[in-house]
């Protein structure tokens, strides 16, 4: 099991308690939740959106898609998935495709969909395929203080 440095770094600052929980590869974050036997609306995962002042990461269910129409519609603003080049540049640290929801780790500003707030528990990728962070909704609340709220996701 590895937790991405920055990421391990920045929850340790928070003095947030957080297990670590080991699963068999998948390469999706549905496919995560899957092997990892966790509620789909309860892993979050990040898609990296682009933006022309620079990225936003979107903190969205795993089951679910960004709606893009909404969220450029709640941003006022052109947007559009960021290139996976980008991604990696921006998460050098994590295998790509497993890029933590913690947009603060990473000075990403971030938004999460409103449906991951007030959750019991809350999981997400800890920057590698094989490994999910679990806290208590509470304290994933308060991780992701600072980012934006709202409703911009799709069930798939």
């Amino acid at each position: 099991m590895t937790i991405a440095a920055r990421l391990k770094h920045h929850l340790e600052a928070q003095g947030l308690p957080f297990d670590m929980i080991a699963h068999p590869y998948a390469a999706t974050a549905s496919g995560c939740a899957e092997a990892a036997h966790v509620p789909g609306d309860h892993l979050a995962k990040s898609v990296l959106i682009h933006m022309e002042e620079g990225p936003i990461l979107a903190v969205v269910p795993s089951n679910h898609h960004v709606d893009l129409t909404q969220l450029q519609a709640m941003l006022k603003r052109r947007l559009g998935l960021a290139a996976e080049s980008e991604i990696q540049i921006l998460f050098d640290d994590c295998n790509l495709g497993a890029a933590p929801p913690v947009g603060a780790a990473y000075d990403v500003p971030t938004i999460i969909d409103n449906s991951l707030s007030g959750l019991d528990k809350v999981w997400f990728e800890a920057g590698d395929h094989k490994t999910l962070v679990e806290m208590q909704g509470r304290d994933f609340d308060q991780l992701m203080q600072g980012a934006k709220h709202g409703s911009f996701c799709t069930l798939h």
